[in-house]
């Protein structure tokens, strides 16, 4: 006796050309985020230009405003290192998918940091310190206001009040940054190459970070899709050199280590977290924006329903900002001079809201 059983009709397969919904939904999404992305750099371009012929360039306050920059073409024996980083990352890039995963991070670490330095050679070597030193502008000419204050509690203690004699990147952060430099000073590694290369390799520090962020999220897939990119991106020009470059490279690992706390438990997802707390409350004393870095790994702990590593790291943050505190730093008042600083100069022709707009044009390009 024999049975005949049957799984019913084979499911329907599209026609050859024709694309099932989900394919569409991607295409779909796709032209629309390229559509919206367009829409952002346009905006910021024509908001920049329309404050450049009404008030004159310098009415942004910026060096090189974005996507309202000057052209600057130059070629010199320093070149060469650039166009050679351009053709070995060409090159060397399609090997990257084949490599071992622990390879393929230190591999993006390396073209983090040697393609920003190759671009910025153009100008010979001196151009990797020289953003670090420009007087009125950035943190090394200040380096001896803390000894100056009678150290560095004094300085805290009176850093609200004496904010107008600084410069202005002291004026416009929290003083995390500049009491760092003051630190390396004193144990024999100050002056602009060592500021240059903390700088560097902390801003070449974001690109494996967001790589291994990016296989925790999505799957590493993706990530190896994702590391070229990473490895040679455009944000190179704003890592060497300046310290917002240091800022982002720590608030990304920052970041990637609390959404590997969300994907594990016991004592290893609590060390994650502390850490991640640790970094998270040493970027709000180096950049009162970096507060907002919560907002990235926050999805992810809510969607895997993890609020021991959220709480963990939130507590070891305000007991780092505390400590601050305890040290002189009265931190709500030193944001509140900030604010009162940036809209009696900058505001005055960059409105807030452009700001808002143009940095998210940069991000976008970067």
């Amino acid at each position: 006796m024999s049975t005949v059983t049957t799984d019913g009709p084979a499911p329907a397969t599209p026609a050859p050309g024709r694309q099932g919904p989900d394919r569409r939904l991607g295409v779909a999404m796709a032209i629309a985020g390229v559509a919206a992305w367009l829409a952002l750099v346009l905006v910021a371009r024509a908001w920049a230009l329309a404050i450049v012929r009404e008030q004159g360039f310098e009415a942004l306050r910026l060096g090189a405003a974005p996507l309202v920059g000057r052209g600057d073409f130059l070629l010199g024996p320093w070149s060469v290192v650039g166009l050679a980083a351009a053709v070995a990352a060409v090159a060397l890039a399609p090997r990257l998918r084949g490599l071992p995963w622990r390879g393929l991070v230190l591999a993006v670490l390396v073209g983090a940091l040697v393609w920003p330095v190759a671009l910025n050679l153009v100008r010979g070597p001196d151009a990797l310190t020289a953003p670090l030193t420009r007087a009125g502008d950035e943190y090394l000419p200040d380096v001896g206001e803390v000894d100056a204050a009678g150290g560095p509690r004094d300085f805290l203690l009176d850093f609200p009040e004496n904010l107008d004699d600084y410069n202005v990147h002291v004026r416009s952060h929290p003083p995390g940054f500049l009491l760092l430099l003051w630190s390396l000073d004193g144990i024999g590694l100050g002056g602009a190459g060592w500021a240059a290369a903390l700088c560097i390799l902390g801003g070449a520090l974001a690109a494996p970070a967001v790589l291994v962020a990016t296989r925790e999220v999505a799957g590493e897939r993706w990530a190896r899709r994702a590391a070229p990119f990473l490895a040679v991106s455009p944000a190179a020009l704003w890592v060497a050199t300046s310290a917002d470059a240091f800022f982002a490279g720590l608030a990304a690992v920052a970041v990637t280590m609390l959404i590997l706390a969300a994907g594990r438990t016991g004592r290893r997802a609590d060390a994650l977290a502390a850490g991640a707390g640790l970094l998270l409350g040493a970027a709000a004393l180096l950049s009162y924006g970096l507060v907002l870095s919560w907002a990235v790994p926050l999805p992810v702990l809510v969607h895997r329903r993890r609020l021991r590593p959220l709480v963990l790291a939130g507590l070891v943050a305000a007991g780092v900002v505390g400590l601050a505190g305890l040290a002189g730093l009265d931190y709500l008042a030193a944001f509140e001079a900030t604010r009162r600083e940036v809209a009696e100069s900058v505001q005055r022709t960059r409105p807030y809201v452009f700001s808002l707009v143009s940095n998210a044009a940069a991000l976008a390009i970067a």
